[in-house]
């Protein structure tokens, strides 16, 4: 029986090789967008739009002790959409009560002509805000995300970045690392911060404190991303084994086999 446990990149055919390098590349840049899409999701929300803080998290989940639904949402993800002169109208109109006859005066033309194409009532996922009705529901506090949201949200996340890791880990499995731990734990780590990042969403809903928990939640996981990503193309392109494996034509023995070398 072969003790042959797995083979390095340079085992490999060039074919294999091509398609894990294009495969780490397409992923590599969605994983770029989808940093791109937090930020711009959730930047601004604390009124400073040039960063993201643990504050934004907290708004972002928890809810604003201070601004209205709407107001939170023209301060984040909905800032571009308004020219600031316009966004001050509104925030004027909420700060005064939100007065009927101020909205049909001030505040409903700039809905209209911003706004009423998305919020229209087309998407069920969008709050309407084609009549006062509509409008008035978003200027009650903000609080938050609602659990119908964060469970529709945690689904695709549990299920899209699992397979997302499953890939870029499997690809990372052909690398050669050591103390073999730590490439063990650099492998797991991303599946456990999934699970982490999910649950701290709806603990940071009832205690903002756990806000910190999302951050450190993503920051592993993205170092934990980072490092297989670049281990991988580095070793697949450029690395050169240890000569006592490069005799061996690539191959790693299985643990526990005699060998000069332990695990993969």
């Amino acid at each position: 029986m072969s003790n042959r446990g797995f083979f390095h990149f340079s085992a490999l055919p060039m074919s294999t090789r091509m398609v894990y390098t294009m495969t780490l590349l397409v992923l590599g840049t969605g994983y770029l967008f989808a940093m791109l899409q937090v930020f711009f999701s959730h930047a601004g929300l604390d009124g400073n739009p040039k960063n993201i803080s643990a504050q934004d998290i907290r708004i972002a989940y928890h809810g604003s002790e201070n601004d209205t639904r709407l107001v939170t949402a023209l301060k984040g993800p909905m800032a571009g959409m308004l020219p600031e002169a316009e966004r001050a109208v509104i925030f004027k109109w909420v700060d005064s009560g939100a007065k009927q006859d101020v909205y049909e005066k001030e505040v409903k033309p700039i809905i209209e002509e911003r706004c009423s194409a998305c919020h229209d009532g087309s998407n069920p996922h969008q709050p309407i805000l084609t009549s006062f009705e509509g409008i008035s529901k978003m200027v009650a506090r903000d609080t938050g995300a609602t659990i119908p949201a964060l469970v529709r949200v945690s689904h695709i996340h549990l299920f899209g970045i699992t397979f997302i890791f499953f890939i870029v880990s499997s690809i990372f499995t052909h690398a050669y690392m050591r103390p073999l731990w730590l490439k063990c734990v650099i492998i797991v780590l991303p599946f456990l911060t999934i699970l982490t990042d999910i649950f701290s969403w709806y603990l940071t809903k009832w205690i903002p404190g756990f806000a910190w928990f999302i951050i450190a939640s993503g920051a592993l996981m993205g170092i934990s991303f980072t490092v297989q990503w670049v281990v991988s193309m580095w070793q697949m392109w450029f690395y050169s084994l240890p000569a006592d494996i490069e005799e061996c034509g690539g191959a790693l023995p299985v643990l526990g086999r005699k060998s000069n070398t332990q695990g993969n």
